[in-house]
């Protein structure tokens, strides 16, 4: 006899989030499930649970019959802005109308020229055949933080074109020499990042003078090749909560999307609005309470925020190379870089770029104020030992740790006899899948 929905043994998110879900508002039953022998007669479902949820359902309906006007007003925004000012918070009516009014800003995406670890060489020819010059890489411009992966990438060309470092060989990969160029990149990038990525509407943001090649080589100019840099770091380059989902697609033409979403901390601010079955985002949450910070906390002004699609196309005739992301918070700018070399600069195919794995710069916490880098197992004893005679005090996770180091996606598309060839790769550290429509 089979018995289907066994429970297993490691807890579910959601039971490691339930403590959050009971203390945040007073409608915490809506997300749990019932069970008479749990306290308050409820609790986090569990692998093999069937969990109802009928208060979402009706909001599902209202959505269903009322579009956006059924969130933004009536009954479900009612609800939130009471459970809000219950709380001792400060949201209107009148906020949530002019959220609704004024929608989704469409923004130019930002890029970077990468020619980097003699990359055109181990390029495939693109649609026309022709000699390859590198890449462009695509990022979400600021309030987004993708300019941090483009500044490191950046940083890196530098520091290989001033001969700090040199075009890595294959055995290189994931070597204390390689993996200190690239930390090393990020943390400089995060510093600046820190300060200037906030709301371009509000702040001025200067991102192409960031993305300038004069000012990247400046900034180069802190990378020591025999020790970590002395860079005050103002924010916090590594998040392990996050609820976020990435989807990336292409078609025969050779377009492709790019998509990511979030409510940030696992179930955000866990705060249940009555009657409606979801919790509120917290994704508004990195914001700086410095007076005078270019990302000072301001009415209707937009934080730094960290989710940041991405694609890489090909600068010899601007076609599509890639459509990728990486999940999870300040993890994601270094799984763009990480993931990317593999691609480019060791010639990975997708699935092995990103199975490969990664490290994570841990945030400036009081426990980590000396500035961690976390690494996975399955880099080197050597490359871990190599790190910390650099100066980088470092932490290896194992087993189910590993999740701070992000899940991604990868559609990458090549051109064979002249004929388009798409392949894809899922990361392993998630739940997510690649297959052709």
């Amino acid at each position: 006899m089979l018995r289907f929905g066994v429970r297993a043994n490691q807890p579910s998110k959601w039971n490691a989030s339930e403590g959050d879900i009971r203390s945040a508002s007073p409608n915490f039953r809506e997300m749990l499930k019932n069970d008479p022998s749990a306290k308050d007669g409820v609790r986090a479902p569990l692998p093999g649970d069937i969990m109802k949820n009928p208060t979402l359902a009706k909001t599902f309906r209202t959505l269903a019959a009322e579009g956006k006007k059924g969130f933004y007003q009536g009954r479900i925004a009612e609800e939130i802005v009471k459970v809000i000012r219950d709380l001792g918070g400060y949201m209107t009516l009148e906020d949530l109308a002019y959220h609704a009014e004024v929608g989704t800003q469409e923004v130019d995406a930002i890029s970077l020229e990468f020619t980097g670890q003699d990359i055109a060489s181990k390029q495939t020819p693109g649609t026309d055949g022709g000699p390859n010059k590198g890449v462009r890489v695509w990022e979400h411009p600021p309030n987004g933080q993708g300019i941090v992966a483009l500044m490191a990438l950046g940083i890196m060309e530098e520091l290989e074109r001033t001969g700090k470092i040199p075009k890595f060989s294959e055995e290189q990969h994931n070597s204390a020499e390689y993996l200190h160029a690239v930390i090393e990149s990020l943390r400089i990038a995060f510093a600046d990042a820190a300060w200037w990525v906030t709301d371009p509407d509000v702040e001025k943001v200067p991102s192409q003078g960031l993305l300038a090649r004069e000012y990247l080589a400046e900034r180069a100019k802190l990378f020591s090749s025999t020790h970590t840099s002395d860079i005050l770091d103002h924010g916090s380059p590594a998040h392990n909560h996050c609820d976020t989902v990435y989807f990336n697609v292409t078609d025969r033409e050779g377009n492709g999307i790019s998509f990511i979403n979030s409510n940030y901390a696992g179930f955000g601010t866990s705060i249940i609005p009555a009657g409606c079955g979801f919790t509120l985002q917290n994704r508004g949450a990195n914001f700086s309470l410095e007076p005078g910070h270019p990302n000072a906390l301001a009415p209707r002004k937009r934080p730094y925020h960290t989710i940041i699609p991405a694609l890489i196309t090909n600068v010899a005739d601007d076609s599509l190379h890639s459509v990728y992301g990486v999940m999870g918070g300040f993890m994601q700018p270094q799984g763009h870089v990480q993931v990317l070399l593999n691609m480019l600069a060791f010639g990975y195919h997708p699935q092995a770029a990103l199975d490969s794995p990664r490290f994570c710069l841990a945030a400036p916490t009081e426990e980590h104020k000396d500035r961690t880098v976390f690494v996975e197992e399955g880099i080197s004893d050597a490359a871990v030992e190599g790190l910390r005679s650099l100066g980088h005090k470092v932490e290896v996770l194992t087993g189910w740790d590993r999740s701070m180091f992000g899940r991604g996606q990868v559609i990458r598309l090549h051109y064979d006899e002249g004929k388009p060839v798409y392949s894809a790769g899922s990361d392993q550290r998630g739940d997510g899948l690649a297959f052709p429509l």
